[in-house]
């Protein structure tokens, strides 16, 4: 996603049943990932590096095993993806 979209997406994140898991840093992480998309690479931080890494980590936690339709079928899933700035719905 880019940071416009991710933007725009943490913005209007609608409400689901229930708590996503890892939600309480859900809205903070991909706030950091808008950030880290507006800087240039030497300006990175260590900070920036370590909350990609968590990006990493979600994304694979969330993908691990499961067919890009499976992903697309649970809403949950997805809007969790999203949030950290990855759009299951584009591939490649």
């Amino acid at each position: 996603m880019t940071s416009r979209e991710l933007t725009d997406w943490v913005g209007v994140q609608p409400e689901l049943d229930g708590p996503l898991p890892g939600d309480e840093r859900a809205a903070p992480l991909g706030t950091a990932v808008i950030e880290i998309l507006g800087k240039r690479r030497v300006d990175l931080t260590d900070d920036d590096l370590g909350a990609m890494a968590r990006v990493i980590e979600v994304v694979e936690t969330e993908t691990d095993g499961l067919t890009q339709a499976e992903i697309l079928a649970d809403e949950r899933r997805r809007h969790r993806l999203m949030t950290v700035g990855h759009d299951p719905y584009r591939t490649g």
